[in-house]
């Protein structure tokens, strides 16, 4: 028997001792008076062994014990925080100390009693009243290990939580994040909505799908890669500012940047541009620094970035690559000729990888490292963006930006395309091109073609990571530090 397996089995010993003694190990619930925090709060400024009158409820979970024959110590924890607790026989009763010293570290327990302050200073509880309310049959883990461990931490992230608790300080972040986003643009004027993640089309942005089956009405539907042709839609019907904080799915690659799940939030405003959505993306980050961090200074992979120096730099895609690879891309033209650079520069790609693809591998290896303070990236390849208008003055490239900000991607905008022809243009070109490399039937979105035959006023759109926004505000290494259960292979025994 391994030592784990004996530890299990001598606290599923106690359970039955427990059982006999006639307590329940799993009560149904137990009423609080206060959260640790609050008696913290409340009585921290206690002098050495002064006591209070009140008496107090509390719960959490034991994570330290010393047991000293008649009188005993133990440390519990609740999500605000950690507290000791003072046990006694003599004012338990032996029955009830008996039921105490079948605890074990992880277990949950209820304690009433009051609070004091011990000799050496330490805020306790004097326990009156004990009641286990779940007995943990699995020991928790001595040390955490970091890296040597991380497979174990993102599968089991609960326990992850329960032993370090700069996890759960991300975790409550991210929460003041999605919390700030709605908080600003509420105040905005913008309407939170909800469109479909289930779709008959695949639309809005270029990645492979999850493919299911409605049985009832029997068609192949697809989990959404993205809202965006269902919230242009709702601008088409007058809804001028909408919002979605949404779950996008893509079959794809899991990577540190990369979870097939993830978080966006997509944001459509009506009679703006992409310029429009620099100010706007500016706005919403600032703002959520000043919410959720206090400042607008933060550190990321050991670089300080200033957030409130407005406006944030702007450069063009061909003016970046051509400063870091020396070859100006405005020039080449088509697969072959992207590839052949791409070559050049030692940049690896895959074999069926379309030119955008080929162009995102050489930007993210020479270009993308060194946009650390918040940089926005101008104007890309029409047949890159089939989504966006074309910039006036040379429609090779289109009103688009991508917003870095120490290194990562975190949002991608455009003046969105409303001309119902050139839409379809570039909807058939894309749906062309996609049978030939994947050698797959698919179709135009013909929907949402009629909505903008109805008439689409001019509109900004942008589409905002919250994942890679977290790991930024968080000084997160992976997007699985910051997703609290990320997609993981299959586990092995």
């Amino acid at each position: 028997m391994s030592e784990i397996d004996n530890l299990i089995s001598q606290r599923k010993q106690k359970l039955e001792e427990l059982r006999k003694l006639g307590v329940d190990p799993y009560p149904y619930r137990f009423s609080t008076t206060h959260a640790i925090s609050q008696i913290r709060e409340k009585y921290g400024r206690l002098k050495a062994e002064e006591k209070t009158a009140e008496t107090v409820s509390l719960a959490g979970r034991i994570m330290s014990l010393r047991k000293m024959g008649k009188a005993s110590f133990a440390h519990i924890k609740d999500e605000t925080g950690k507290l000791q607790v003072y046990i006694r026989e003599d004012v338990l009763g032996e029955r009830n100390y008996q039921m105490f010293r079948r605890f074990d570290i992880g277990d949950f327990i209820g304690v009433t009693g009051k609070v004091f302050s011990t000799k050496t200073g330490e805020l306790s509880i004097h326990a009156e009243d004990l009641i286990l309310l779940a007995k943990s049959l699995r020991p928790l883990p001595e040390k955490w290990h970091g890296l040597k461990d991380i497979e174990t931490r993102y599968r089991q992230r609960y326990l992850d939580l329960v032993v370090n608790e700069q996890v759960k300080s991300v975790f409550l972040t991210r929460s003041l994040i999605i919390k700030a986003i709605r908080k600003f643009l509420d105040k905005s004027g913008f309407l939170e909505v909800e469109t479909p993640m289930m779709q008959s089309i695949v639309g809005g942005a270029a990645a492979k799908p999850f493919v299911t089956f409605h049985q009832a009405l029997g068609i192949e539907l697809y989990l959404r890669i993205s809202p965006e042709l269902f919230l242009k839609r709702l601008v088409v019907g007058g809804l001028e500012k909408v919002y979605e904080v949404n779950r996008n799915f893509r079959n794809e690659g899991v990577s540190t940047r990369h979870n097939p799940e993830f978080t966006m939030l997509e944001v459509y405003q009506a009679y703006s541009d992409y310029n429009g959505m620099m100010d706007l993306c500016e706005k919403i980050i600032l703002f959520i620094a000043r919410e959720v961090l206090g400042r607008e200074e933060l550190v990321y992979q050991k670089s300080k970035i200033s957030l409130g120096r407005i406006p944030w730099q702007r450069f063009s895609l061909y003016d970046l690559l051509k400063k870091h690879t020396g070859l100006d891309f405005a020039t080449i033209r088509g697969l072959s000729e992207m590839r052949k650079a791409a070559d050049r520069l030692n940049v690896k790609y895959e074999k069926d990888s379309p030119s955008s693809k080929v162009l995102d591998h050489i930007f993210e290896a020479y270009v993308q490292k060194n946009l650390i303070q918040p940089t926005f990236v101008l104007d890309y390849p029409t047949g890159f963006s089939p989504l966006a208008k074309a910039k006036k003055d040379n429609p090779g490239l289109v009103e688009r930006f991508e917003l870095f900000i120490g290194g990562e991607e975190l949002a991608n905008a455009y003046s969105e395309l409303n001309d119902p022809i050139e839409q379809r243009k570039r909807m058939e070109t894309q749906v062309r091109e996609r049978e030939t490399s994947e050698g797959k039937e698919t179709k135009v979105d013909e929907d949402y073609l009629r909505a903008l035959e109805y008439g689409m006023p001019p509109c900004g759109g942008l589409g905002l990571g919250v994942d890679r926004l977290v790991m930024v505000f968080t000084n997160s290494n992976s997007i699985r530090d910051v997703i609290l259960f990320p997609q993981m292979r299959e586990e092995t025994e």
